[in-house]
């Protein structure tokens, strides 16, 4: 069972990898052909919603408490980031416009079967990879894609400002992660 479990994390998550370090190749699935404000905000807030998710799940499922409280943690930072980027959106009267057929929301759900899978320690060692894997992802979009398309002088400063914060989330799951082992 915990191959079993390892082996569908591990593919979910190169689902979610390649969504994030090729968002425009994921974009091109849809009518968007270029990365713009609207998309950069849609994908933003789909990241935060997603780890919100995968939180609320570790909260549930974690077998150690430090995966319960890491967990905690993430629902609590990334819905605050998310509430930011939400009003960012409504004062800018920008409209969030995912790309059609959305890569990053697919292999969201991918990632989201195979946690909901796992259990016990199994679970956490899959959730805590995916974190590593996630916020790795995240910052490399960032850095590499996003935050160079951004047109909006308050979006990117936004983007700026969060950045650290996605920093710590991955060291502290990669710390829990080494605890592990």
């Amino acid at each position: 069972m915990h191959l079993h479990s390892r082996i569908l994390s591990a593919a979910s998550m190169m689902a979610l990898i390649v969504a994030f370090m090729h968002p425009k190749d994921a974009l091109a699935q849809g009518a968007a052909s270029k990365l713009d404000d609207p998309t950069i905000v849609a994908i933003f807030d789909a990241a935060n919603t997603y780890d919100i998710e995968t939180g609320s799940l570790a909260v549930s499922k974690g077998r150690s408490r430090a995966v319960r409280d890491f967990g905690g943690m993430l629902v609590r930072d990334h819905r605050n980031v998310r509430a930011q980027g939400r009003k960012l959106a409504k004062s800018l009267h920008v409209t969030p416009t995912p790309p059609k057929d959305f890569a990053l929301a697919k292999a969201h759900v991918s990632a989201m079967r195979s946690l909901r899978a796992a259990k016990g320690k199994t679970f956490d060692r899959a959730f805590l990879q995916h974190e590593v894997d996630f916020h790795n992802a995240v910052i490399d979009a960032v850095t590499k894609t996003l935050l160079p398309a951004t047109q909006n002088a308050q979006l990117k400063d936004l983007e700026t400002k969060v950045a650290p914060a996605f920093v710590a989330h991955r060291d502290r799951a990669q710390n829990l992660l080494d605890g592990l082992k």
